[in-house]
Formats: C-alpha cells, sequence, structure tokens
C-alpha cells in the first residue's frame, strides 16, 4: 500500500509539472513595444502582438523577443581618407527603429552589425569626394548622405533609419597643430583688422571734431569782427555827430591835430610821413592863440618887395623837429604858404 501510494504521488506530481510546463509554453504575454516570431513545425507561422497570446504546445516554437522601439546605437571610431589623403577618425551615431520583426528576424542575421559595416563603408564613400575643410564644416551633408545610404539599404532588413549623426572627427596630431597655427593667426589678424577699424574711427571722429572746432571758432572770430565793426562805425557816427552838433573852436581842432601828429610817427617802419599844407593855417591858429602875429618880413636892402615871413614850426612836439646831421642840433623848418613838409624820423 505504501508503494502504491508513492507510485500515485510521483505520477500526479509529474502531472502538474507536465500541465505547468504546457501551460508556460501554450499562454504568452508580451509586453508593450515588443514582439515575437512564432515557428510552426520549422516554418514561420505569425508574430505575436503585445498583450496575451496562445500558441500550440510542442509544435509551435516562439523566437526571443524584438524590441520596436527606437535605439541608439554608437560605433568605434571608423578611419576615413579623405579627398586630400588625410586619415581621420570619425565616431557615429545612429537612431534606428524596427518596423518588420519578421524581416529583422529572417533577412538578416545581425542587423546591429551590419548597419555599423554599412554605416563605415558609406562614410568611406562619402568622405572620399570632401577635403578635410570640407569634412569638418559638412556634417549636416554627411548626416543626410548617411541616412539616406542606410535607409535605403536597411528598408529590406525591416529597419528604418532616423538619425545619423557625426559624434567626432579625429584628424591626425600634426593636422591639429597646424589648425591651431592658422585658427591662433585668424584670430591675430581680425584683431589687427579691429584695431586699425577703431584707430581710424577714431582718427575720423577726431578730424571732425576739429573741423566743426575750427568752423564754430571763425564764426564766431567773423561776428565779433563785424560786431567790433559795426561798434566803431556808431562810435564813429556818434564821435562824429557830437563834434559837429558842439561846433568846436578852430583853435581846439588845431591842438587836437598837432597831438595827433606824433602818434603817426610812433609806428614800427615809419620813418617817413608827409605833413600836408593844411598844417600851415592849423600853425597859424595855434600861433595866434599864444599871441604870436602874422607878420610880413620887412624887405632886404635892393629887393623892391617884402617877402612873406617864414613860419617857423615849434620844436614840439618831437615827431615835427629835426636836426641836422653832423652836429645834432636842432634846427627849425620853414615852410611858405601852401607847400608840404616832410621829415624822417628814427
Amino acid at each position: 500500500m505504501t508503494d502504491i501510494a508513492i507510485a500515485v504521488l510521483v505520477a500526479v506530481i509529474a502531472g502538474v509539472i507536465v500541465l505547468g510546463v504546457t501551460v508556460l509554453r501554450t499562454v504568452w504575454i508580451i509586453p508593450q513595444a515588443r514582439a515575437r516570431n512564432v515557428e510552426r513545425l520549422g516554418r514561420y507561422h505569425r508574430t505575436l502582438a503585445p498583450g496575451i497570446s496562445f500558441v500550440v504546445p510542442f509544435v509551435d516554437r516562439v523566437k526571443p523577443l524584438i524590441d520596436l522601439r527606437e535605439q541608439v546605437v554608437a560605433f568605434r571610431g571608423q578611419p576615413v581618407i579623405s579627398e586630400d589623403n588625410v586619415v581621420v577618425h570619425i565616431d557615429t551615431v545612429l537612431f534606428f527603429q524596427v518596423t518588420d520583426p519578421r524581416a529583422a528576424d529572417y533577412e538578416i542575421v545581425d542587423y546591429i552589425k551590419a548597419i555599423e559595416q554599412l554605416t563605415a563603408t558609406t562614410l568611406r564613400n562619402v568622405l572620399g569626394t570632401l577635403d578635410l575643410e570640407a569634412t569638418l564644416t559638412s556634417r549636416d551633408r554627411i548626416n543626410t548622405a548617411l541616412r539616406g545610404v542606410l535607409d535605403d539599404a536597411s528598408g529590406k532588413w525591416g529597419i528604418r533609419v532616423t538619425r545619423v549623426e557625426i559624434k567626432a572627427i579625429e584628424p591626425p596630431s600634426s593636422i591639429k597643430d597646424a589648425m591651431e597655427k592658422q585658427m591662433r593667426a585668424e584670430r591675430e589678424k581680425r584683431a589687427a583688422i579691429l584695431t586699425a577699424e577703431g584707430s581710424r574711427q577714431s582718427k575720423i571722429l577726431t578730424a571732425e571734431g576739429e573741423k566743426q572746432s575750427t568752423i564754430l571758432r571763425a564764426e564766431g572770430s567773423r561776428r565779433a569782427a563785424i560786431l567790433e565793426a559795426q561798434g566803431q562805425a556808431t562810435a564813429i557816427e556818434q564821435v562824429f555827430s557830437a563834434v559837429h552838433a558842439a561846433d568846436p573852436d578852430p583853435k581846439l581842432l588845431a591842438y587836437q591835430y598837432l597831438q595827433t601828429l606824433p602818434k603817426i610817427a610812433q609806428g614800427e617802419g615809419n620813418s617817413f610821413f608827409v605833413i600836408p599844407s593844411e598844417l600851415t593855417s592849423a600853425l597859424r591858429t595855434v600861433s595866434r592863440a599864444f599871441g604870436a602875429h602874422d607878420g610880413v618880413e620887412p624887405a632886404e636892402p635892393g629887393h623892391d618887395e617884402a617877402r612873406p615871413a617864414s613860419r617857423t614850426v615849434p620844436r614840439e612836439p618831437a615827431a615835427l623837429t629835426g636836426e641836422d646831421e653832423g652836429n645834432g642840433d636842432a634846427a627849425p623848418y620853414d615852410l611858405a604858404p601852401g607847400q608840404q613838409w616832410s621829415a624822417r624820423t628814427g
């Protein structure tokens, strides 16, 4: 009885295990954005969608899970020769998504490795037509070319390449040094140009300021000269009007006339001036003012007529006196009526 009970217990346990395995192989739960391919008797049967699915145990074989989300793969640097024979290493980043689980499982063995190799060959083809300068500055062009080639080639694998990015471009060390020197020289050139431009603008502004200042000073001088001339004209007009209104005595005018003459000779370079004949009338008026008489000298023996008396110019002021050269004695100058008299000064 004991042996029978043990055998029954073992059979029950085995049945439970077989049932559990059968249930596990029959019911499959697929997560969201995942997929599994099912083979029946070695041939593709169907693709399990997200959710719960049932298969025939021991007849259907469920293959590994396939991720349908967009994936990112970074590829190591690929040595590429540019058009000017410079070897550069380029790191790329690929964004792709599985759109057909059946094609991704049956059309290619390892689509990740296939995409990596296709990226390397496409990079060599694209960069082989570009020099180093264009390679460093044409990333968008390279990305577009890579995406177009990879998308066309991977379409039959059930893969859609959404984006390809150049992560890094590493030129040789010697090229880096040359590029740094070129960049430094370019920056120094731009700094020198900016400095020269600033200096030029400063000089232009300074010259413009000096020009405006000169114009304003000239305008001020012109207006000052005009105002001064107008003031002098007004003053002369007022003096002239006052003199005519006061009707001065001829003696006063003669005295003022004599006081003005020495001032004429005081200017620099004035060593000669002319005394008009009208001065005799002024001198006669002065003589009368100081009590002198205007007479006629008696005629000398042998002459029938008396000659007019000579008019002697007073010694003062000094501008009207002269000295004999050689002895330095003062000698008066005799003036006949209507005669002009000149004297040298200095």
